[in-house]
């Protein structure tokens, strides 16, 4: 590296407040890049989505539905997914995230019951389906709700 190859950083060089309406030559002159007279030149003009008194956009068009805000997002995966861990191992979720299965807990994680175990585990979640359980608990180990 040397003077020679020093740049700006990316997206430094572009900005927007430099200085309007100082003359001709600044090429921001007179109406200082406001066009000439009309309701968008003058202090106040109205919001984003304005139509001049007409009826908007947002509400012309039909609410349908709601959100009700008493849902639990809850992860869900399969039994199979399981299989990568040592026989005899205890799976929580702090497991899973360090395992990279779940990313993210949100309001809980729920086994469910598709594929394959062939590993004795002690599973702890805050759900499971009633054959994600069954098939714990055929091969030894424990589903526990936490």
């Amino acid at each position: 590296m040397d003077l020679s190859s020093l740049n700006p950083a990316e997206g430094s060089r572009k900005s927007n407040n430099f200085r309007r309406g100082r003359g001709h030559g600044s090429g921001n002159g007179k109406t200082a890049g406001k066009g000439h007279k009309g309701q968008k030149a003058r202090s106040g003009a109205p919001r984003p989505g304005f139509e001049g008194g007409q009826m908007p956009l947002y509400r012309r068009l039909p609410k349908r539905g709601f959100t009700n805000r008493n849902t639990k997002d809850i992860v869900s995966f399969n039994i199979s997914v399981l299989e990568r861990f040592d026989d005899g191992a205890t799976v929580d979720v702090n497991t899973l995230i360090e395992a990279g299965i779940v990313k993210n807990p949100r309001d809980g994680v729920k086994i469910l019951g598709n594929g394959e175990l062939t590993k004795k585990l002690n599973v702890k979640a805050d759900a499971f389906s009633a054959s994600a359980k069954e098939k714990i608990e055929a091969l030894g180990g424990t589903a526990e709700v936490m």
